[in-house]
């Protein structure tokens, strides 16, 4: 089940709430501080995990790792 950081317009509450996707897209979610259903997305950094020792052959070597640990949709990479 994914994590959603929400705020909500009623009390400016940000929250990091776990729901399902089709309470997500329906629109049940709550705030957990005031019960308001008018949640809006907060956009942060993503943090990318990278898998290493797999990088494609068009990549940059960083070490023994390419730049993208391997998942990238350059020629050569494994993720396409």
């Amino acid at each position: 089940m994914p994590y959603y950081d929400l705020r909500c317009e009623a009390c400016q509450t940000e929250s990091n709430i776990k729901a399902t996707v089709e309470e997500r897209v329906s629109g049940t979610m709550t705030c957990p501080s005031c019960g308001s259903d008018r949640l809006v997305t907060v956009y942060k950094r993503v943090n990318i995990i990278q898998q290493r020792g797999s990088g494609c052959d068009s990549c940059p070597t960083i070490g023994d790792e390419g730049c993208c640990g391997g998942n990238c949709s350059l020629p050569g990479g494994s993720w396409r």
